[in-house]
Parts: structure tokens; C-alpha cells; sequence
């Protein structure tokens, strides 16, 4: 069990969704930090934290951690700058709001995964993190991070609302999801041959067992330890198959019917159940559900798009720790203005 999965997050993706700014603004890199952020610093001692981290979970996934100096070291060096950057971002915009993150908020959450998954067990939780190369203050960090994006979440799209109209509109444009179309029990035997189908069949007219004869002789193994049963939609099976089997009358046994498969034998063993479509009513509450969650999303990704650009200017970075699309931004842009 990754010790991440059991984290009760609702936006652990909002972790990568802002990309760190492209530099600019009046802030200054201290001499023990990494980048500034508006009035904030990411110090060295930050940094280094969450490298060292994430040797440690290589470590115990007994993975290849990358050399300094490389290419896949300074990808790493990227991510963890990417991320402390925009915590520093979402902190900030978390303030403007009034939704920031205590300590208090952090030691609960861990409590609660304490008791959830580990039943309280101290020892079983620390044997936990150890497995994985976790420390308890790595965690507190990300939880911290997981916990703000939360809050964030739920206080950006507190307002959203789907009204009545927008499901309708969504029902009348997506009503073939919710129409169940023709339908009937069969059951069938496979075979390579005309003649073993010939054969089967005679059998059959003489009073065989169909299902110990699907069993035994069936090529379709997922229907045959079934006694060859299986449902069937109308239009959802090979087009022999399908006009033959809709066609017999309840309880009949088909000739052989020829396939890409090989040679059937079809009874049918109920009638032909009609298309149906679920009412609205039916399906009203989960349309809004679905809606409401899409809408969601779509208004926080906006959101953080807009803390995106509200920080292109304000983020500056120490000498060697300016992260690789960063630079490549800003060479292109040179590039592009010496041209014109």
C-alpha cells in the first residue's frame, strides 16, 4: 500500500496543476534560499528536505536514484522547486480568501489516517512510513500541501450550482446512455466444424445436454463452464450471431450458424427483452452529481490558471536553481524579442 493512496486528499493533483513563474518582480533571493516568492523565501534548508525525501522513498522502492549533475537529477530538482513554489502561491491567495492551514489542521489529519488505516497502532503506522521512506515531517509537508488545496477546492467552487435546465439539456443530449437496448438469454457452443456443429446439433434434437455438451466441447470458455449461457444486446455480437439468436423462439436451438468464431449452436433461452429507456427522474441525481463535479473542477482549474499568470512576474530564482522550462521560456522570449 502506497503510503500517498491512503492520504484522504480530494486535489492531490492540484500539486502539479500551477507551474512555478517565469521570474520578474521586485523580491529577493536570500543568501540561504532557493527562490522568492512575492515576500516569501524557499530556503535551501526546504529544498534540500524534499531531495533528501525523495532519495529515501527511492531508496526503499529499491529504485535508481539519480546522480547530481544529470539530467534526471535536475528534472528532480525541478519538481520539488515547482511544488514548494506553488505552495508558496497558494498560501499566499489562501490568506486573500481566509482559508490557511494550522498545525493543528496537519497533526488531525494524521490522526485520523492513524486510526483509519492503522487502528491507532503508532508502531504500525511508523513501520509504515519506514517501508516506504517516509518521515513523519516529510508527511506533515505534502499533508499540508493536500489540506490546502482542500480547503481551496471547497472555498473557490463553495457556489457552484447545476440547475434543472442544465440536467435536461444533458439528459436530451445523452439519452442513448441511458437506453437499454433489445436484450435476451442464450446460451450457445462454439466449434471449429460444420460437421462436429452437425453433429452437436443431432445430438441435441436426440435429447443431449446442452450444458454438458458446452462444457465439454465449447470453444468459448468464458460462456462454457456457464453451460455456454451468456446475455446478449442486440447489435452487440457478431452479425450472424445476432440475427440468428434475436430470431428463434424462446427455448429453440438454432441450426449451425457460421462465424469469424467457428460454427454455433444458439438456443434461446428467454424472450427478447425490449428496449427501455431510464426515466429523467431516475437519473436526475446522479446527472446533477456529475455535473456539479465537472463544474467544479472546471471553475478551481480557472482559478489556478489565474494564480499562474497573477505570479509570472512575482517569482525569482537563486543562481543554479532556476528550473529548466523556466530558462527555457526565458531564452525563447529573448530570442524572440532580438528578432523583431
Amino acid at each position: 500500500m502506497r503510503l500517498l493512496r491512503f492520504l484522504p486528499v480530494a486535489l492531490l493533483l492540484a500539486i502539479v496543476l500551477v507551474a512555478a513563474g517565469c521570474g520578474g518582480g521586485s523580491a529577493k533571493v536570500s543568501s540561504d534560499s532557493v527562490a522568492a516568492v512575492g515576500n516569501d523565501q524557499i530556503t535551501k534548508a526546504e529544498f534540500n528536505f524534499l531531495i533528501a525525501g525523495a532519495k529515501s522513498q527511492a531508496l526503499a522502492a529499491k529504485a535508481t536514484f539519480p546522480k547530481p549533475g544529470t539530467a534526471d537529477y535536475k528534472t528532480l530538482q525541478d519538481k520539488a522547486m515547482a511544488y514548494l513554489v506553488q505552495e508558496k502561491e497558494l498560501e499566499q491567495k489562501g490568506k486573500d480568501l481566509g482559508v490557511e492551514v494550522t498545525n493543528a489542521d496537519v497533526d488531525k489529519q494524521i490522526a485520523q489516517i492513524k486510526k483509519q488505516y492503522f487502528g491507532g497502532s503508532e508502531k504500525a503506522f511508523q513501520a509504515q512510513l519506514k517501508q516506504q521512506g517516509f518521515t513523519l515531517p516529510l508527511l506533515k509537508i505534502y499533508q499540508r500541501g493536500n489540506l490546502l488545496s482542500d480547503k481551496l477546492y471547497k472555498k473557490v467552487t463553495g457556489n457552484a450550482k447545476v440547475t434543472d435546465a442544465e440536467i435536461q439539456k444533458y439528459y436530451n443530449e445523452n439519452k442513448a446512455q441511458y437506453t437499454k437496448v433489445e436484450s435476451r438469454d442464450v446460451r450457445h457452443i462454439l466449434v471449429n466444424s460444420k460437421a462436429k456443429a452437425d453433429d452437436l446439433e443431432s445430438q441435441l434434437k436426440a435429447g443431449g445436454d446442452f450444458a454438458a455438451l458446452a462444457k465439454k466441447f465449447s470453444k468459448d470458455t468464458l460462456s462454457a463452464v456457464k453451460g455456454g449461457k451468456l446475455t446478449i444486446e442486440k447489435g452487440k455480437t457478431v452479425a450472424e450471431f445476432d440475427k440468428a439468436a434475436f430470431a428463434l423462439k424462446t427455448n429453440e436451438i438454432s441450426p449451425p450458424v457460421h462465424t469469424q468464431y467457428g460454427w454455433h449452436i444458439i438456443q434461446a433461452l428467454s424472450a427478447v427483452k425490449p428496449a427501455s429507456t431510464q426515466p429523467l427522474s431516475a437519473v436526475k441525481e446522479t446527472i446533477r452529481q456529475n455535473l456539479l463535479s465537472q463544474k467544479k473542477t472546471d471553475l478551481f482549474q480557472k482559478w489556478l490558471d489565474g494564480v499562474k499568470k497573477d505570479y509570472e512576474k512575482s517569482v525569482r530564482y537563486a543562481t543554479g536553481y532556476v528550473p529548466e522550462a523556466t530558462t527555457t521560456a526565458t531564452t525563447a522570449t529573448t530570442a524572440t524579442t532580438s528578432s523583431k
